[in-house]
């Protein structure tokens, strides 16, 4: 199986600053997205580190790993890479004044044939678009969703409250962090979009599915869901990472790849 990938992020129209951050291995079929927080930049250098520090670390492993990669080592890897960066994040946060208190959401997918490894920590999302059809991946790490999860506000009350930004999980809060990670089925055409909330609290579950099938190449995609967002009030960044699973490819016979070579 093969995949095409396409990463954007953008100020939006209110922030000074963009404290999100995306990463893509396109070799190793590894695709990273980031939402910082925290003050004067802060946020920013969160962001940074934890998608060069995963993408790179996921890639090197990767790299070396046999094939097929088994699922619990594959899941195993990424659970490490994500505990190296949310280490590196902790440390400079206690070492530097100016980083205190900074951390940064991830999600964060490897693909590897026929499946996917979606990790998160946080409200960045991943989502699938199959035949049409929309599927949110990730369940919120937010103080909302555990309002909703308990039946205390009804999904409708959740999108209209003023608590939307209070995640539950970060990476550099503390000195370790849980990462939930899912495995799915991909099958050819799937489209996978990993997102910050800047994009999500945006746009609402019709207008993303819309503006993801539309047939048009995944760069214009990316453009337009930004556009879209932006055109919404642009409250936060905008950040989008985009995966096309294409046709997979049939293997060869070692006969007929020895007639073709004759």
């Amino acid at each position: 199986m093969k995949y095409e990938f396409c990463a954007r992020t953008d100020c939006g129209r209110v922030r000074a600053n963009n404290e999100d951050a995306v990463a893509v291995d396109a070799h190793a079929q590894v695709a990273v997205l980031a939402d910082g927080m925290g003050g004067y930049n802060a946020g920013e250098v969160a962001a940074a580190m934890a998608t060069s520090s995963v993408c790179a670390e996921m890639g090197r492993w990767l790299a070396q790993a046999s094939s097929p990669v088994p699922a619990r080592a594959l899941r195993r890897a990424l659970e490490t890479c994500v505990d190296s960066a949310n280490r590196a994040i902790f440390d400079a946060a206690q070492s530097n004044p100016v980083y205190a208190g900074m951390g940064t959401t991830l999600v964060a997918a490897v693909f590897s044939g026929h499946r996917l490894l979606l990790g998160h920590v946080g409200d960045s999302r991943g989502y699938r678009l199959r035949a049409g059809q929309l599927m949110q991946l990730t369940r919120d790490h937010s103080w909302l969703q555990e309002q909703v999860d308990a039946g205390l506000l009804t999904p409708r009350q959740a999108a209209l409250s003023l608590g939307r930004n209070l995640v539950t999980r970060a990476l550099g809060v503390e000195s370790q962090v849980q990462l939930e990670t899912t495995e799915f089925p991909v099958e050819s055409g799937d489209l996978f979009l990993l997102c910050s909330d800047g994009l999500s609290e945006m746009l609402d579950h019709a207008e993303l599915t819309a503006l993801m099938a539309a047939h048009v190449p995944l760069e214009e995609k990316a453009s337009r869901l930004i556009a879209a967002a932006n055109a919404h009030g642009g409250r936060d960044n905008i950040s989008v990472l985009l995966a096309q699973a294409g046709t997979a490819q049939p293997r060869r016979s070692f006969m007929s790849r020895w007639l073709k070579a004759a």
